[in-house]
């Protein structure tokens, strides 16, 4: 199930190219053996309710509850908000892991065998999500792709090869080709406001199939929140409209959706996985443009580290300033309970502090 990491040639600019467990044996003891085989039953029965992929708590499944597995942050944090006292949440990818690559582990898996709810944004994100959904044997199990009804984005990557590929459209869809699943798109739809609330309301409408009893609760509780979604399109509107300056230059390729909306520029250094390395020419493409271009800052990722970007930075002498893909949360974050909302009014202040 490993993907191949692509490093694309050209930096996008608002969609133009440019050059550029299983159980160990303890001991020979029986003591030693029930103790093994003890906690190997409880990693079959228990999963993780606090927060966003910590290690295997002691806190048993609520029968109560909808049983929830979301693939990464952003899913976890729309299941909670529109779950609320009903169900009990599974995040997948730890905290502090980009999740880009990751992929689930045996526990994992198991825990999947035991789940109500998967949800999962698409769009070609979780790679690994066709292979382990064909290998379930939990047939009650309701699968939601929460970027379902979204108009994506292709990305930089694939736009070269676009036409190479549709010559071949035809024989790809007989062998059952998914184009989601082999980054074509880009997958980062939440990050425009109006995309976030259609995954939440895809979130809403799973929830309530799974848990009908609960529905008016389920439906409540996303009017609640796709107000808040209204609220926020419109602060980001009135904010970033008026702004003299459009190019954000970020490290990572994953502001398409949020340029599209708010009629911005992005300009990436890395392609769409943020491990990617960008070649010297690309390099110097980038730092040829912040100069062009009058760009004040470089946006790079708490979660990925800051290289390249610290790299274009000291070249052309701007400053460093966070954005955030909201693929999870730092530590920061975490500490002072940042959720989406929070974090897209940090990602606000900091475009307004390079575009301004």
């Amino acid at each position: 199930m490993n993907r191949k990491k692509k490093c694309g040639k050209h930096a996008v600019i608002s969609g133009i190219r440019m050059p550029q467990l299983r159980c160990t044996r303890v001991s020979e003891s029986g003591i030693l053996r029930r103790v093994a085989l003890a906690l190997c039953a409880c990693l079959l029965f228990t999963t993780v309710f606090g927060g966003c992929g910590t290690e295997a708590s002691d806190e048993p499944v609520d029968p109560n509850k909808l049983q929830v597995m979301a693939s990464f942050y952003t899913m976890y944090d729309f299941a909670q908000k529109i779950g609320g006292e009903h169900v009990q949440v599974t995040c997948m990818v730890p905290s502090g892991t980009e999740p880009h690559d990751w992929e689930p582990s045996t526990k994992d898996i198991t825990r999947m065998e035991q789940t109500d709810v998967f949800i999962y944004n698409g769009a070609g994100m979780e790679h690994w999500v066709s292979d382990v959904l064909a290998g379930l044997s939990n047939k009650k199990l309701i699968s939601v792709e929460a970027s379902q009804g979204v108009s994506l984005l292709r990305s930089a990557e694939e736009e070269e090869s676009h036409d190479h590929e549709a010559v071949h459209a035809d024989e790809d869809e007989e062998d059952g080709h998914d184009a989601h699943e082999h980054g074509e798109y880009d997958p980062h739809v939440w990050l425009d406001p109006m995309n976030a609330k259609q995954e939440m309301q895809n979130i809403c409408e799973a929830f309530s199939e799974a848990d009908p009893e609960h529905r008016a609760d389920y439906q409540a509780n996303y009017e609640k929140w796709a107000k808040q979604f209204d609220e926020l399109d419109k602060t980001y509107q009135t904010t970033l409209e008026n702004l003299s300056e459009r190019n954000i230059v970020v490290a990572h390729e994953a502001y398409g959706y949020l340029c599209r909306r708010y009629n911005l520029t992005q300009v990436s250094i890395e392609g769409m996985s943020p491990d990617s390395e960008p070649d010297p020419g690309r390099m110097a493409d980038i730092i040829d443009f912040v100069r062009a271009n009058n760009v004040r800052a470089i946006f790079f990722e708490e979660l990925s580290g800051s290289r390249t970007a610290e790299t274009v930075a000291a070249e052309t002498g701007v400053k460093l300033l966070t954005l955030s893909p909201l693929e999870g949360l730092s530590d920061r974050q975490e500490e002072t309970g940042g959720d989406y909302f929070s974090v897209m009014e940090e990602n606000l202040q900091q475009l307004t502090e390079a575009l301004r």
